[in-house]
């Protein structure tokens, strides 16, 4: 273990040391081990580790902006990304709804030293599409994976506006076109297919539906899958206030399918099972 490493485990012994997780003090000696920094993540860093409390060991991560980060990236502003104590208190109200995540142990204040970030459960499960898609002990939860997701939108669609943080962006359809043309823009415009798209959708705006949380980035790879299927729901930077049928329609988007066409929503399920899962939540299904 490397000096920054020691420092690190240190700091977040006693950062977790104030946290009022679970409702129960935390025992004297408490302490963190195997502390490592896991791969991935453009504009976060993520850490694993064990919070052994007692007798108890409890798996945790800790998502947080690299140090000396002052915020969002530019990729992130564009991308919409909100800050992560706003995604913090996201994820708590909708575990709080019943929505499966992990549960957030701690958001990280100045006085700890660790940056900007939190810590939450580390959740038992799959998050790589293509093990999920092709390994054999995953057949039976990719059979009712498709209703689980829709059963998951529904509980996430149904989350009160009013309970939400202040700072989540209510973005409507012709806001969320601008913002794609200003990404697009920013490379150059080298996409001629992507701004054929944008013009077609453009033209063709529906009329303005339900306004509810929104997910924004609900897909194969951000869901924790195990052998009985949907776990929890992960990387929730993405979320805001818009049309539910945005998280309904992305996971049956192509590109997150990784090669399974012939099954649309996320390489593993069909149409139908999505809604009638999303249907016996809300009673109602786009």
């Amino acid at each position: 273990m490397t000096d920054k490493s020691t420092d690190m485990t240190a700091q977040l012994a006693t950062a977790l040391a104030s946290s009022k997780w679970g409702q129960t003090p935390v025992p004297e000696g408490a302490r963190v081990d195997g502390l490592r920094r896991l791969s991935g993540g453009a504009n976060m860093e993520t850490w694993a580790m064990d919070w052994l409390r007692g007798g108890e060991c409890v798996p945790l991560i800790l998502r947080r902006l690299p140090l000396g980060t002052a915020g969002a990236s530019d990729e992130a502003v564009l991308v919409g990304s909100i800050d992560l104590p706003t995604e913090a208190a996201v994820i708590r109200q909708a575990a709080s709804c019943g929505v499966s995540v992990p549960g957030v142990v701690l958001v990280l204040e100045p006085q700890h030293g660790l940056g900007n970030g939190y810590i939450m459960t580390r959740e038992r499960g799959e998050a790589l599409p293509f093990r999920i898609l092709a390994d054999a002990k995953y057949a039976d939860a990719r059979e009712r994976l498709a209703y689980q997701c829709g059963e998951t939108l529904a509980k996430i669609h149904a989350i009160p506006v009013a309970a939400l943080p202040p700072g989540l962006r209510d973005l409507r359809m012709d806001q969320d076109l601008d913002r794609l043309q200003a990404m697009l823009d920013s490379y150059g415009n080298a996409s001629p297919v992507h701004q054929v798209a944008l013009n077609w959708l453009r033209d063709r705006q529906p009329g303005e539906g339900r306004r509810t949380l929104v997910h924004g980035d609900f897909r194969n790879g951000n869901l924790l899958v195990d052998e009985q299927g949907l776990v929890a729901v992960l990387d929730w930077e993405l979320t805001h206030i818009g049309n539910p049928a945005e998280d309904l329609g992305y996971i049956c988007g192509n590109v997150w399918r990784f090669g399974r066409v012939d099954k649309p929503v996320g390489g593993f399920g069909e149409y139908e099972d999505l809604l009638a899962g999303y249907a016996s939540v809300n009673g109602i299904a786009p």
